[in-house]
């Protein structure tokens, strides 16, 4: 069945392999508009990236025609490619096999692109590491808080 209107908000975060500082600041923002041209190109639109030395976090609305991991594989590979190509990295450049994907509703769309977009303050008192370990503790806190709800 053909979806006509889709509400799906995804919170992304890709890490380069090894959690390496691979990202210098000086490539940050070609790399963040390439980021933002492939999400665009898929039918799909974003509303905030951040790519940090060793991450990126970005927010999308995803076309319904694809799923997390489809459009995940997209950018990270096209991505990937654009920033060796183009000799954008510290080294040669590589994501890790698997992402972070985070659904948002509609009313946190302008919480998360807040927190996206203030990354350089953010790490400047949470390390990556902690910063993930949060991620899934909310995660899966948020989880298990509606299933004990049913």
């Amino acid at each position: 069945m053909k979806i006509e209107y889709n509400n799906l908000y995804t919170h992304f975060v890709f890490t380069t392999l090894g959690r390496k500082h691979l990202i210098p600041e000086k490539s940050r923002i070609r790399i963040e508009k390439y980021m933002t041209g492939i999400v665009n190109n898929n039918s799909s639109k974003l509303y905030a990236i951040f790519a940090n030395p060793e991450h990126v976090h970005f927010l999308v609305s995803r076309s319904s025609s694809l799923s997390e991991e489809e459009l995940a594989t997209i950018i990270s590979e096209s991505s990937e490619s654009f920033i060796n190509e183009n000799k954008l990295s510290l080294g040669q450049f590589k994501w890790q096999s698997s992402a972070s994907a985070f659904s948002v509703s509609k009313s946190d769309i302008d919480r998360v692109c807040k927190y996206i977009l203030n990354q350089p303050e953010h790490h400047k008192k949470v390390s990556f590491a902690e910063e993930y370990d949060q991620f899934l503790k909310h995660y899966q806190d948020t989880i298990k808080k509606k299933v004990n709800k049913v």
